[in-house]
């Protein structure tokens, strides 16, 4: 078995190398012909945005593969795990806002079955309706809980936990979201590796959905989980740049304090607190051990608030980085600027699909190109990258038992996704100020088209762009109809999977 899993890795490794080459290659034939073209300057106006798109999408997955390759040049090594003899005081905060009583009281029942000696459980009840305060209160009083609630909301989720915190005085803090059920030695592990290592700041752990057959979405939206968690991850801390994700998490008190807190100026405190975190110098680790299962979004609304809300706040993250970077450029190392600047930049992908989908409809409709190369050249250079990619990705996924049909899955979800990227993005750019939004837990539910319009917008003018293809190539055999043809028809199937996720309970 070691013997097969070392020719894997060999495989592995020389595919990673070989796409490097030749989304290298690609790009700079890319750049040449885009250099060297000779059109109209709106042609080259397109042309550009179009080239900027497709090195944006390529520096993005330079940085997911190259990610694969560094894990597979390095041998895994469990972090070091003091036996303990004493057990340091842990406060289990759960932070609930109208919340529906039998998810908050199954996170209740799961943090209370931990063996965990030393932890106490708090419900942090920000509710401002009566009816959830009373379901707190009686959930707290029936499982021996700290009921915790404040006067002047500030903050949302990041708020209420600095809040609370001043109130307690355990060495460790653990937050779990509502929905997520921790199993029985979650916490006697991530403490004793947190006792071997003073420096350490934090251990992330994983977060799989469990209502993956209730819901398309909620599988989709698993499988896009599993990839953070199963690849990116384990690049992060390799790097050692694991960043926060707000949940399933166990933060050292003392570094927590030293960065004043959560960072209460944006919606992915986790995000920040991280990177303040790193600039203290604190270390950060993942620990890719599964002790917990949530609730994950069901319907496509959930989702793409969810989305919407992570692509606001990464980007109002990455402003900070970016001038940071600026002011103290020798305050984290190469690989951890690296991961925070892809960390922080990668719902810009809204914006550059959306350039890559529109300049094939630009051509059908106006007879104005924007990709400048010879047929042959990006026949030969272009389908070694997509071929390689999508392989890769796929056998390294299905090489943690995820299945092919499901991956995609998550993918088609991500495609949909485009336009909360890009509103997100855009909000966080300008610094719109946005609340918390709680995902619905209620199960899924149909959502009206209306309040999909941009990707309805998109699959209409898709529809239209390929029935003006197709009479334009009754008159003109072009090959380059064809080729915008086959893109046009392959984003429309994609975009038309909003209605396999959107319709599954009609």
């Amino acid at each position: 078995m070691a013997k097969k899993n070392k020719k894997n890795t060999s495989f592995i490794q020389a595919l990673v190398v070989l796409l490097l080459v030749s989304v290298t290659a690609y790009m700079v034939l890319r750049a040449v012909f885009v250099a060297r073209a000779e059109y109209k300057l709106i042609e080259k106006v397109l042309g550009v945005l179009f080239f900027v798109s497709e090195l944006y999408v390529v520096i993005h997955a330079f940085g997911f593969f190259f990610g694969i390759y560094r894990l597979t040049t390095k041998e895994k090594v469990e972090p070091a795990i003091v036996e303990l003899d004493s057990y340091p005081t842990v406060a289990i905060l759960i932070p609930a806002r109208h919340e529906p009583a039998d998810v908050l009281e199954n996170t209740i029942i799961s943090c209370y079955n931990l063996s965990y000696p030393a932890k106490t459980i708090y419900i942090l009840d920000d509710s401002s309706l009566d009816k959830y305060k009373a379901e707190a209160q009686e959930i707290a009083e029936r499982y021996g809980c700290q009921l915790f609630r404040r006067q002047d909301r500030h903050g949302a989720k990041a708020g209420v936990v600095n809040d609370c915190m001043k109130n307690t005085t355990e060495k460790y803090i653990t937050i779990f979201d509502v929905d997520q059920n921790p199993i029985d030695g979650f916490l006697t592990k991530t403490i004793s590796i947190l006792e071997a290592n003073e420096q350490l700041a934090l251990i992330q752990t994983p977060q799989y959905y469990s209502n993956v057959a209730d819901s398309k979405v909620a599988m989709g939206a698993n499988m896009q989980q599993a990839t953070f968690y199963e690849s990116v991850c384990e690049s992060k801390s390799a790097n050692d740049a694991m960043i926060c994700c707000g949940t399933n998490v166990v933060l050292r008190r003392q570094a927590l304090e030293d960065v004043g807190g959560l960072d209460e100026t944006t919606v992915t405190e986790d995000f920040a607190t991280s990177f303040q975190m790193h600039l203290k110098g604190w270390k950060t680790l993942y620990y890719n051990h599964v002790s917990v299962f949530g609730l994950g979004p069901e319907d496509l609304g959930s989702y793409l608030s969810q989305q919407n809300r992570w692509a606001m706040g990464n980007v109002s993250v990455l402003k900070k980085v970016i001038a940071r970077f600026f002011r103290s450029p020798r305050s984290l190392s190469v690989l951890q600027w690296w991961e925070y600047f892809i960390t922080g930049s990668y719902y810009f992908v809204g914006w550059a699909f959306l350039f890559l989908l529109m300049c094939p409809i630009i051509y059908i409709f106006f007879n104005l190109p924007s990709f400048f190369m010879n047929p042959v050249v990006y026949g030969l250079s272009f389908l070694p990258y997509i071929i390689l990619s999508s392989y890769i990705f796929y056998f390294s996924m299905r090489g943690r038992n995820y299945r092919s049909r499901d991956i995609f899955k998550g993918q088609l979800l991500f495609f949909l996704s485009l336009p909360a990227y890009m509103r997100g993005t855009l909000f966080g750019l300008i610094g719109v100020k946005k609340g918390f939004d709680v995902t619905p837990k209620d199960g899924s539910q149909k959502i009206s088209y209306f309040k999909l319009w941009p990707q309805i917008l998109l699959w209409s003018v898709n529809l239209m762009a390929i029935t003006w293809a197709v009479n334009r190539f009754i008159y003109d055999y072009s090959p380059a109809v064809i080729v915008n043809l086959i893109w046009i028809t392959y984003h429309f199937l994609l975009l038309s999977s909003l209605f396999y996720f959107n319709e599954e309970w009609s």
